[in-house]
């Protein structure tokens, strides 16, 4: 397990679209904002990391890290995390303390690259997760990777695409209009949906920069794979929901839980904070200083414990 801790440099091999200025301004700025609240943390002692591991062919875009709590033996229950940043921004390294910290509650975390917008469109961000997938089945063993105790946590725009993923996972009629096959040999026990949208192709039809750089100037040829929500059904894996009071999409929490629990599958879901708390805003649990954060990582991981075989 390596000890490394590196900066990722943005890549732009194999990219399909140009990068618009407008991108590159707004990485440099999240990315800033990132390198300040992570400045305080160290790389936690109680943790080995196996880092910079490739599970693709897109170069840096394809790297991956594993966490595990140092000295832990056997394969451990393993969470695998899709990062937010508006389907255009986000690596590993910024998710690697709230990764680490999760790997202290006593499982094994994936955190990894995906393809971003606007160089790769749709559907790149969920082909990769396949190919993570299937990464951790094919080296389960070699690291300690419990495909029976499988789990995905996203945020923001990772959480649409956590989402969507166990939608294609749960449902063999959906999975056949994506271009990969589901990994043999994984469970995906539970998710953890975080901060996030659900509605895709409703956010198709609204627009918007965003949406249209993941999904290109025309969306309508996506067709059904876009109708996420239709495939919500009794044999999607239990969901945790949570947002905080000055979370900007805190009003897609409470509506998208209530959905899925409507469509047969267990759920729970909880916002967290006040209105006015500074702790209580978009993507808060990734930052493990916070003491909100801690309790609700605790809670997702606490329902996460309740799916465990």
């Amino acid at each position: 397990m390596s000890q490394s801790h590196r900066v990722y440099r943005w890549t732009l091999r194999r990219a399909e679209y140009p990068v618009p200025l407008r991108v590159r301004l707004m990485r440099r700025q999240w990315a800033a904002n990132d390198a300040r609240r992570d400045r305080a943390f160290p790389i936690p002692e109680g943790i080995e990391r196996a880092c910079g591991l490739s599970y693709g062919p897109n170069g840096a875009w394809n790297l991956l890290d594993v966490y595990r709590p140092r000295g832990a033996e056997g394969p451990l229950p393993t969470i695998v995390s899709v990062h937010g940043g508006g389907y255009f921004y986000g690596t590993k390294e910024t998710y690697q303390f709230y990764c680490m910290d999760l790997a202290r509650r006593g499982f094994a975390v994936v955190n990894y690259n995906y393809r971003l917008a606007p160089e790769y469109r749709f559907p790149a961000p969920l082909t990769d997760l396949n190919a993570v997938l299937r990464w951790v089945s094919e080296r389960r063993e070699e690291f300690g990777l419990d495909t029976d105790n499988l789990f995905l946590v996203g945020d923001s725009a990772g959480a649409q695409i956590a989402s969507q993923y166990a939608a294609i996972w749960s449902s063999p009629a959906y999975a056949a209009r994506f271009p990969f096959q589901i990994p043999e040999g994984i469970r995906i026990a539970a998710v953890g949906l975080n901060c996030g949208m659900y509605d895709l192709r409703r956010r198709a039809r609204e627009g918007g920069q965003m949406i249209r750089d993941y999904l290109g100037p025309h969306p309508q040829v996506h067709g059904a794979r876009l109708d996420v929500l239709s495939q919500i059904g009794p044999d999607y894996p239990p969901a945790y929901f949570l947002s905080a009071a000055g979370d900007f999409l805190a009003g897609e929490c409470v509506p998208s839980a209530r959905l899925f629990a409507s469509r047969g599958v267990e759920t729970a879901y909880r916002i967290y904070g006040t209105r006015g708390d500074p702790s209580a805003g978009h993507v808060f649990h990734v930052n493990p200083a916070l003491a909100l954060a801690k309790q609700a990582n605790d809670d997702e991981i606490a329902f996460f414990r309740r799916f465990l075989r």
